[in-house]
């Protein structure tokens, strides 16, 4: 018995490495090898690090904004069940992988029956006892054809995915904050201009009423000027408005409130972000997370479809014990109260309507599926960041020609101020210089912002924002969760 049982065992082990997968073939990149050029874009250069590789602290220079990435790596309930999902899939792959193993139980069982006598063969009334003690295994499926392992595979793979989907969240998350710090910074500098604006205003307003009292100004001077007083202080209710909602929003990010030792906030024009070479777009298939979770879901898929295949296919599964049996609970131990079963079993399809080959046609299309959102992903990332360059190729002129327009302004507020003053000009000119030295004041903060949205946004579409620290250059690794025996 123990010659056919160690025979058995082999045969599955050897015919286990059998497998009906289809070889994996990673599918061309749908995208260009380089990125776009052109007059929006700046000249490329060799990077000396991919942006994946720089860590965020190294990236964002601003203490404050540091603290709050910290805090909310912490804290944000997002990235909390994306971590929760990888110990989730985890589970599951270790349960698909024991099913490559026999599971092996003790079992003890004794059992004591009173028989009346007309149920006796015997004719008279009496008690029966029954004990035994038994370690085997149940309907253990022999992989031959590698249904197992395909089902294995695929739980890893997913795993695989699920990793990386914490990354891509991880990622958003630390990009998500930075956006909305930089907000909230941006509508704090917003909305100080405006209150020191609507000062101006009202005391422009007070010049020209006192000068309406002496019939040097008119009234259409005072009800222009007026207007003037009134627009500013609707644009301070809204900024006050945004100023709240903007750090409402962070603390939803942070998933806690606001540290209240949180540092000194730099102005927007501060050196606030690093520069991030772009690289090339075959680097983002190596370090985008989105795009390695698109992959190892098609990876899942096409392993999905060896087990499909392996279903057409005899499963075989046995059921093997050995233990010892005795009608009295002293003699359970003893010699000659030995007992064993071997119990084989093979399932052969024969018909069953369709249903194996609409499953392996079913696992073909979700592998096609698979492809398309491979490819989109790609896609996606490639615009991603063609967009990130044209917006970094174009915000520093648009945003230093912001300056020099408000600078402009200013000189043209003072003159008008002056001259305005001594009498020579009208509180017309006075009142369109204070508007537009306001509005292009707005204006630089607003194209300010855009400017570094736009490379936290290109700074996360090269897959940056992962590590805390500057990473080494070291290729990723691929490691399954290790199994756990009780």
């Amino acid at each position: 018995m123990s010659k056919s049982l160690l025979s058995l065992a082999v045969a599955a082990f050897v015919l286990g490495g059998c497998s009906l997968i289809p070889d994996y073939q990673q599918p061309e990149a749908p995208v260009a090898g380089q990125y776009p050029q052109g007059p929006a874009y700046s000249p490329s250069q060799a990077p000396a690090q991919a942006a994946a590789e720089q860590g965020w602290k190294q990236f964002f220079h601003d203490p404050a904004l540091q603290q709050l990435i910290k805090v909310a790596l912490e804290n944000n309930r997002d990235l909390r069940v994306a971590a929760l999902n990888i110990d989730a899939f985890a589970a599951q792959y270790r349960i698909s992988r024991a099913d490559l193993f026999p599971a092996v139980s003790a079992n003890g069982t004794g059992s004591r029956q009173r028989l009346p006598a007309n149920a006796s063969q015997t004719g008279e009334a009496g008690i029966t006892s029954s004990y035994s003690a038994t370690v085997g295994v149940n309907a253990y499926e022999l992989d031959l054809f590698g249904r197992v392992r395909s089902l294995n595979e695929e739980a890893l793979q997913k795993y695989f995915a699920t990793e990386e989907g914490r990354r891509s969240t991880q990622l958003s998350l630390v990009a998500s904050v930075a956006n909305a710090y930089l907000t909230w910074q941006a509508d704090k500098e917003l909305l100080k201009v405006t209150q020191d604006t609507l000062a101006a205003f009202e005391e422009s307003y007070k010049l020209t009423a006192r000068s309406n009292e002496v019939g040097v100004a008119s009234a259409l001077d005072l009800a222009q000027s007026r207007t003037s007083v009134e627009n500013a202080r609707a644009q301070l209710a809204r900024y006050t408005r945004q100023v709240a909602q903007d750090e409402n929003s962070l603390v939803l990010l942070l998933g806690t409130g606001v540290p209240a030792n949180l540092p000194t906030a730099k102005p927007l024009n501060d050196d606030l972000l690093a520069e991030v070479p772009a690289g090339l777009p075959s680097d983002l298939l190596q370090r985008r997370p989105d795009i390695l979770q698109a992959e190892y879901n098609l990876k899942a898929a096409n392993a999905n479809i060896g087990a499909a295949r392996a279903a057409f296919f005899p499963s075989i599964s046995l059921t093997a014990n050995a233990g010892t049996l005795s009608p009295d609970l002293s003699g359970l131990f003893k010699g000659g109260s030995g007992t064993w079963l071997f119990q084989p079993q093979i399932n052969l399809p024969i018909f069953n309507a369709g249903a194996l080959s609409a499953s392996l046609d079913y696992s073909k299309i979700q592998k096609d599926i698979g492809v398309a959102n491979y490819e989109k992903s790609i896609q996606t990332a490639f615009q991603e960041v063609a967009d990130g360059l044209a917006a970094r190729g174009t915000y520093t002129d648009q945003v230093q020609a912001q300056r020099n327009l408000v600078s402009a302004n200013q000189d043209y507020y003072r003159l008008a101020e002056r001259r305005y003053r001594i009498g020579v000009d009208s509180n017309l000119t006075f009142l369109d210089a204070q508007r537009q030295l306001f509005n292009s004041e707005q204006n630089l903060i607003t194209d300010r912002l855009a400017q570094l949205i736009s490379q936290v946004n290109l700074y996360k579409a090269l897959g940056g924002g992962w590590n805390e620290q500057t990473a080494k250059n070291e290729p990723l690794k691929e490691e399954a969760p290790k199994m756990k025996y009780f």
